[in-house]
C-alpha cells in the first residue's frame, strides 16, 4: 500500500487554482481547470486528476501550450459551431463549447460544437454532465494521441478516444457513460508506471504486439488493447475522424501525447447537447428513465453481484469523498508541493 494523505475537495481545488494563477493563468480559467481535476478525483479517475497539474504547467513553461489563448468561433450557423481553441487549455475550450452547444439546443433542439487546435481536457463526463442542469442529454467525444493499433496491425495509430453520454433522471441518479475505446484509459497505464506497479494482463501490448504486464513497455512503443477487438478499433477510428479530420485539427495519428513537449498537441473535441423537450415532455422522459433504472435494478443478478448503471459507482464515490475527503499518494503530494514552491503558492 502507498501512503496517502486526505484532503477536502475545496482544499485541492484552491491549491490547483493558486498554482495555475501563479503560472499566469487567468483566475476564471484557473478555476475551471481546477474544477475538472477535482471532479476526476471525486469520481475515482485519478489518472486524470491533480497528478496532471505538473505536466500542464510544464507545457505552459515551455511555451507549448498557449497561456490565456484567444478562443474564436470560426464558424457558427444553425445548430452547429466550430471553435478554434488557439492551442489553449482543453478544459477552458470544453467548458465554453459545451455551454454554447446548450444555447444552440435551446433554439434548435440540438446543438453541436466542434473544437480544433485544443489540448487534453481531463475527464469527458465533466462536460457531458454540464448539459444535465438544463434537462438536456450531453454527448462528448475527443480523440487523443496514438495508443491503439488499428485492428490487425502492431503500431499504435489511434487514440483511446473517449466517449461520454449523460442522461438525466427524475428521481434517480443520472445515467452517465464515460469510456475510452481501450480496455483501460492510458492514464491508468501511465499512473501505474509512475507508481512502479505492474498492470493486469489484457490491458496492453508490447512493441511486438504481445501481451505485457509492464506499463513502460506499453508506453514506449507498445499499444493498448481495444475494447471488443475490431469493434473498439473501428469506434476509435470514427471518433478520430469526427474530432480530428472533421474539425480540421489534424489527421489520424497526429495528436501529440500530453507528455510530448515537442510541439502543440493538435487535439480536437466534439460536444453535443440534446434538448429533451424538443422530443418529449422533459419530466415524462426523466420519469421513464427512472423506470428503466428500476427495471434493470430489479433483474436477478449473477451470484452476489451488485447491479450498477453507468456512472453510479462514480456518483457513490463522489458522495463519499465529499464527506470524507480525497486520498492522495504522498509521492504525488511531494510533486505538487515542489510545483507550488516554484510559484510561491501555499503547499498541501
Amino acid at each position: 500500500m502507498h501512503e496517502t494523505k486526505v484532503y477536502s475537495p475545496e482544499i485541492l481545488k484552491d491549491f490547483c487554482t493558486d498554482v495555475l494563477i501563479g503560472a499566469g493563468v487567468k483566475g476564471e480559467d484557473a478555476e475551471i481547470i481546477a474544477e475538472t481535476l477535482v471532479c476526476a478525483e471525486l469520481r475515482g479517475v485519478k489518472s486524470h486528476g491533480i497528478v496532471r497539474l505538473p505536466t500542464y504547467v510544464e507545457r505552459l513553461e515551455r511555451g507549448i501550450l498557449s497561456l490565456n489563448a484567444r478562443m474564436v468561433f470560426e464558424r457558427k450557423g444553425g445548430a452547429a459551431a466550430l471553435l478554434d481553441a488557439g492551442n489553449g487549455f482543453g478544459q477552458v475550450a470544453g467548458h465554453k463549447a459545451m455551454n454554447v452547444a446548450v444555447e444552440l439546443a435551446k433554439t434548435h433542439g440540438v446543438g453541436i460544437v466542434g473544437v480544433r487546435n485544443s489540448n487534453h481536457f481531463g475527464i469527458a463526463s465533466y462536460y457531458s454532465m454540464l448539459a444535465l442542469r438544463w434537462d438536456m442529454i450531453g454527448i462528448v467525444l475527443t480523440h487523443s494521441s496514438p495508443a491503439i493499433a488499428p485492428y490487425g496491425t502492431i503500431a499504435p495509430l489511434l487514440g483511446t478516444n473517449p466517449l461520454s453520454i449523460a442522461v438525466p433522471a427524475r428521481h434517480g441518479r443520472p445515467v452517465v457513460l464515460d469510456m475510452s475505446m481501450s480496455v483501460v484509459a492510458r492514464g491508468k497505464i501511465r499512473y501505474a508506471a509512475l507508481k512502479g506497479e505492474d498492470i493486469p494482463e489484457g490491458w496492453g501490448l508490447n512493441s511486438k504486439g504481445h501481451p505485457t504486464t509492464n506499463p513502460n513497455e506499453v508506453l514506449k512503443g507498445g499499444s493498448l488493447v481495444p475494447i471488443g477487438g475490431v469493434k473498439g478499433s473501428g469506434l476509435a477510428l470514427m471518433i478520430d475522424i469526427l474530432c480530428g479530420v472533421l474539425t480540421n485539427s489534424c489527421l489520424t495519428g497526429e495528436v501529440k501525447n500530453i507528455t510530448d513537449m515537442s510541439g502543440p498537441s493538435k487535439t480536437g473535441h466534439m460536444f453535443c447537447a440534446v434538448n429533451i423537450s424538443s422530443f418529449a415532455d422533459a419530466n415524462t422522459f426523466k420519469s421513464n428513465i427512472d423506470q428503466v433504472i428500476n427495471t434493470i435494478k430489479s433483474l436477478e443478478p449473477i451470484g452476489d453481484n451488485l447491479i450498477f448503471l453507468p456512472g453510479e459507482i462514480e456518483y457513490e464515490l463522489e458522495e463519499k469523498r465529499k464527506k470524507e475527503g480525497i486520498p492522495v499518494e504522498c509521492k504525488v503530494v511531494e510533486s505538487l508541493n515542489d510545483l507550488a514552491n516554484r510559484y510561491g503558492s501555499p503547499v498541501l
